[in-house]
C-alpha cells in the first residue's frame, strides 16, 4: 500500500515541542462533548476505513468502535498480543503511519479530536496529526487514498501522546469535512480515535418528502436524560439500524420508588411537522420499560429542561411490549396537525431499555 507524503507546510517535525493548544482534560472529554456533538466517525454510523498504511499488530477498524477499548492479557495471535486497538509494526521507515477514515454522515463540522491509547504502553503512539478534507464528488473515495491528493487540511496539528489514556483537544480548524486522515508518529498503537462534530445534513429537496428528523445521520441530538446506568448511552436511540443486540441502545436502572419514571429530550436535525414516531425495544425482552409516553416542544434557540410546562403531549401513555417496533401515527398522535416542533421527550415508565427513539416528518 502506497505510503502518503505531506507538504513541509503540513507537517510539523516530530522532534518539535509539544503543543498543548486546546487540550481538554480527560475527566472532562465527556462533558466538552457529550451533549453538543456525535463521534463523526463511529462505525455505528458506518463510517469507513478507506485505506491504512499499515496494520500488522491490530486492524484499523478497531479504531471507529464505538465501545469503550478492553483488555485480554496473556491473549496472543499469530501476530503477537492481542491488542484492543491499530497497532503498525515497528521500525516505520517513513515518518509516520495513516489511516484515512470515510466519516458515517453525509459531512460534519470538527469541534474537538480525542485518541485513546487505552492498554497500549511501551507500544503507543507518541504523537499524532489530523487532517481534513470536503469532497462530495463521487470518486471522493478513490481520490483521497491516493499519494498526490492534495486536498487535505490540517485540523489538528501535531500533538504529543502518552500510554495507556485519554487525550482529547478542541479542533484547531472547526471547518466542514467528509473524510479524515489520522497521522501516528511514527508507529505503534491507538485503541480509539473519536472526531467530535455536529452533523450537516443533507435534506430531500422536496419539503414534502418525510424524512427521519430525528436520526443522527439528519443531525439529531440527545440533549439530554435521566440517566443511563448500563453504560448504555442514551445517543444510541438515533442510531440508524437496529442493532444486533442488547448493547446498542439505552437502558436504565431498576427503580425502586413509587412513580418513578426516565426521560430522554432529543432535540430534532430540522424543526418540522410530525407524521409518525416509532418507538422501537428491539432485544430488550425481560427489561422493556412498562410503558411510554412523548411530547414535543417548539423553540430553536432554546433547551428545554424535562420539567418545562410548554411541552405538549404528542403522544399519550401506551403500553410497551418486548422486542418489537411500536409505531404511532394518525389519530394515535396528538397537537400535532397544526404545529411544528424542534424537541421531542420520551418518557418511559417506570425504567428499563429502548434500542431506538425516531420521529418522522416534513421539515419547514
Amino acid at each position: 500500500m502506497e505510503v502518503q507524503v505531506l507538504s513541509p507546510e503540513v507537517i510539523q517535525d516530530t522532534e518539535s515541542a509539544p503543543t498543548p493548544l486546546g487540550a481538554v482534560p480527560t475527566d472532562r472529554i465527556d462533558s466538552t462533548f457529550g451533549s453538543t456533538c456525535i463521534d463523526l466517525t463511529s462505525s455505528s454510523l458506518d463510517s469507513s476505513i478507506l485505506a491504512f498504511s499499515d496494520e500488522w499488530f491490530a486492524p484499523a477498524s478497531n479504531l471507529t468502535n464505538p465501545q469503550p477499548p478492553i483488555r485480554r492479557p496473556g491473549y496472543f495471535v499469530p501476530t503477537g498480543a492481542w491488542y484492543d486497538g491499530w497497532e503498525t509494526r515497528r521500525h516505520n521507515p517513513e515518518p509516520y503511519d495513516w489511516v484515512i477514515i470515510k466519516l458515517g454522515v453525509a459531512s460534519g463540522k470538527v469541534k474537538g479530536i480525542e485518541v485513546d491509547t487505552a492498554f497500549f504502553d511501551g507500544n503507543h503512539a507518541e504523537a499524532v496529526e489530523v487532517h481534513g478534507c470536503f469532497d462530495v464528488q463521487e470518486d471522493a473515495d478513490a481520490k483521497v487514498v491516493k499519494k498526490d491528493y492534495t486536498g487535505w487540511r490540517q485540523v489538528l496539528g501535531h500533538r504529543r501522546c502518552g500510554a495507556s489514556q485519554r487525550h482529547a483537544w478542541k479542533a484547531d480548524d472547526e471547518s466542514e469535512v467528509t473524510h479524515v486522515r489520522l497521522c501516528m508518529f511514527p508507529d505503534g498503537g491507538i485503541a480509539r480515535f473519536r472526531l467530535y462534530g455536529q452533523v450537516v445534513p443533507v435534506f430531500p429537496k422536496s419539503r414534502e418528502q418525510e424524512v427521519e428528523l430525528s436520526s443522527a445521520l439528519m443531525g439529531g441530538m440527545v440533549l439530554s436524560g435521566s440517566e443511563e446506568h448500563f453504560g448504555s448511552s442514551k445517543s444510541n436511540l438515533l442510531l440508524p439500524g437496529r442493532g444486533v443486540d442488547m448493547g446498542g441502545g439505552w437502558e436504565t436502572r431498576r427503580s425502586r420508588v413509587q412513580g418513578h419514571v426516565d426521560w430522554v429530550i432529543v432535540r430534532l436535525g430540522a424543526r418540522g411537522k410530525v407524521k409518525r414516531i416509532v418507538v422501537d425495544t428491539a432485544f430488550y425482552r425481560g427489561n422493556y420499560p412498562q410503558a411510554m409516553k412523548v411530547d414535543a416542544f417548539d423553540g430553536e434557540e432554546e433547551t428545554p429542561t424535562a420539567e418545562d410546562a410548554r411541552w405538549k403531549e404528542v403522544v399519550g401513555m401506551q403500553r410497551l411490549g418486548p422486542d418489537q417496533e411500536h409505531e404511532y401515527a394518525g389519530k394515535s398522535l396528538s397537537n400535532v396537525d397544526e404545529a411544528a416542533y424542534t424537541h421531542l421527550k420520551m418518557t418511559i415508565v417506570p425504567d428499563g431499555g429502548v434500542k431506538r427513539f425516531r420521529v418522522f416528518g416534513t421539515r419547514l
